[in-house]
């Protein structure tokens, strides 16, 4: 793992003179947007790119002033996965586990973190840029997207990007993908589980703006006591996952801005903030 680090080091050294950060970052609102910002690479996802955005997410997972992250990317791709360039330049085995432990990591921080996370979607998303979008909480799309876990047409099965394609889509859906490596359009992508909206590519934006000022607007402690709650039942078995929820619920009815709005609710007055 020390041997990555230095590597990661060597191409931020080498990449960092005259250019911008590969993870943009916009705040407003309450809302966060981290823009991938490669476009000439596809927004590849290398050990530098996967660097910055563990370290975006990392800070913003305290920031009680951002309610909800927009994940979107410059360009005409969303994310072509891994830089395959930068992977063929490794040395051994061991840093390529690394890199794949990295990128593991990100996603899992996407479904820790205390705020939704919204992927905004344009052009074609494949391998670990698919896993990207399935590691979001919610998805929205512009038509003529289009989606595949591709890694097999190179004799490289998908392995990691199927952790969390299999957690949105049904399995034979999912294997279908992996084996094949072909591509489903977006309409397709809704139909299976992978996407919220599909909208034309005009409405993108406001679609997802309108989506995450939704959420805005809800009491960022319940949302984030949800969260977890959600995935952390979604793995278990029926009877412990009705205790974890039971058990996140007495917590949240009890926290200051459920009473106020319930009490609200039951007078029939407006919340008071």
């Amino acid at each position: 793992m020390a041997f990555f680090v230095i590597l990661c080091f060597r191409y931020a050294n080498n990449k960092r003179r005259n250019r911008m950060s590969f993870v943009l970052r916009h705040e407003q609102d309450g809302i966060c947007t981290l823009t991938l910002n490669r476009p000439q690479q596809f927004n590849a996802l290398s050990c530098e790119v996967l660097t910055e955005l563990q370290t975006q997410l990392t800070e913003i997972q305290n920031n009680k002033n951002i309610k909800v992250i927009v994940l979107t990317a410059e360009g005409k791709a969303f994310c072509a996965g891994h830089d395959l360039k930068e992977m063929c330049a490794f040395p051994d085995q061991n840093t390529c586990l690394d890199l794949f432990q990295q990128c593991s990591a990100v996603m899992l921080q996407l479904t820790q973190l205390p705020q939704p996370v919204i992927a905004k979607v344009q052009g074609l998303a494949t391998a670990a840029g698919c896993q990207l979008i399935a590691a979001c909480d919610l998805a929205v799309a512009a038509e003529h997207t289009r989606f595949a876990v591709s890694g097999i047409t190179l004799d490289l099965f998908c392995s990691t990007p199927a952790v969390a394609l299999s957690r949105n889509i049904g399995r034979k859906r999912a294997l279908e993908m992996l084996f094949t490596g072909e591509f489903i359009d977006a309409e397709t992508a809704l139909a299976w589980g992978l996407l919220n909206r599909v909208v034309p590519a005009d409405q993108l934006d406001q679609t997802t703006l309108t989506l995450a000022q939704n959420i805005a607007a809800k009491s960022a402690a319940a949302i984030a006591i949800g969260k977890r709650g959600f995935y952390q039942q979604i793995e278990q078995d029926l009877a412990t996952a009705y205790q974890t929820a039971a058990a996140i619920m007495a917590e949240n009815f009890f926290y200051p801005d459920t009473k106020e709005g319930i009490t609200a609710f039951v007078e029939k007055r407006p919340k008071r903030s």
